[in-house]
């Protein structure tokens, strides 16, 4: 188990594992947890101002922050996102697009990870839906 400065959990990698790029293998953390819905590329008033998967990501994530943020929490308190994305190719093409405006908006906070290609999401226009759960430790 190792930690970092940034985040105050535990990050589980086996020795002699090649290290994950983008997300951790598993976390171990202590605390009050909190618990985000799937969030897509709509702002606060559920309108989508673009259709961009890239500025989807960017909103989905940043409501993402702002909900961490009521709960008294940061980005570094994240211990698991679980993304659903429509188009593999585009999430795959758009990679580097994407890890730059992830590290904008949630910095390098890389917590245990899924990415699941689903055939649709409820609201039609939505490219993107990310879940998260965030554990912030005891005062």
């Amino acid at each position: 188990m190792t930690t970092t400065a940034a985040s105050p959990h535990g990050f589980l990698h086996p020795a002699g594992w090649k290290p994950p790029k983008g997300y951790a293998n598993g976390v171990i953390a202590e605390g009050r947890m909190v618990f985000l819905g799937g969030h897509i590329g709509w702002n606060a008033q559920q309108e989508f101002e673009t259709d961009d998967f890239v500025g989807q990501v960017r909103q989905a994530l940043t409501t993402i922050r702002t909900l961490l943020a009521e709960a008294g929490a940061g980005p570094e308190h994240l211990v698991r996102l679980t993304w659903y994305i429509l188009d593999k190719r585009e999430y795959l093409a758009r990679l580097p697009e994407m890890g730059a405006v992830y590290r904008e908006v949630l910095g390098k906070n890389f917590p245990a990870m899924a990415m699941v290609v689903v055939a649709g999401l409820i609201e039609d226009r939505a490219k993107v839906e990310i879940e998260a759960t965030a554990v912030v430790p005891w005062a």
